[in-house]
């Protein structure tokens, strides 16, 4: 039987969000999807931190710490986005496939593994040949990130500096607290 799900009601807990797009078509290969995903997500910023992305052609993976139930804050970005879609692009095609795939981040290892996996995916798929060359990853200067969740932190060995609220996507460093 599986477990019941955790709801997030606070930004105490952080969690790996995997979606694919409708049999896995590569949707985000064009610019004004890729964009408008973008636009999307940050316009939700309120309702959770966003600590690392990845928006492959196919697929999306996020690290978010939610401030509401996790599936109204995945709704706000695949429903959201599968909206702004048919009004913005004109486009009545399936977006998404149903449901999302969570894995609740338990300490910092944990955090760091996915980090390296969301980082790293471009790579594998010969996207680029470094995860910072990826224009729709968190590893790419220019997007600023919420800071990792005090729970996660390694003590004193991370020393970066602070994070921020907002993500502006092609603009400045990456930093974190």
């Amino acid at each position: 039987m599986k477990p019941a799900r955790e709801h997030a009601t606070n930004n105490s807990q952080t969690y790996f969000i995997t979606s694919d797009t409708w049999e896995r078509r590569a949707l985000f290969l064009a610019e004004p999807w890729a964009r408008l995903f973008f636009e999307n997500l940050l316009s939700h910023r309120d309702t959770y931190l966003l600590h690392e992305f990845i928006l492959m052609p196919d697929h999306f993976h996020l690290m978010i710490s939610p401030s509401i139930a996790l599936e109204r804050a995945v709704q706000y970005v695949k429903g959201g986005f599968s909206f702004r879609v048919k009004k913005e692009l004109g486009s009545n095609a399936e977006v998404w496939q149903r449901g999302f795939s969570d894995h609740r981040i338990r300490d910092w290892a944990d955090y760091e593994q996915h980090a390296y996996y969301i980082h790293l995916n471009p790579v594998k798929k010969r996207l680029c040949e470094s995860p910072g060359l990826y224009p729709y990853s968190s590893a790419y200067p220019g997007w600023k990130l919420d800071p990792i969740p005090q729970g996660l932190k390694p003590g004193e060995s991370l020393g970066t500096s602070s994070g921020t609220a907002k993500a502006v996507p092609f603009q400045g460093a990456v930093t974190r607290k």
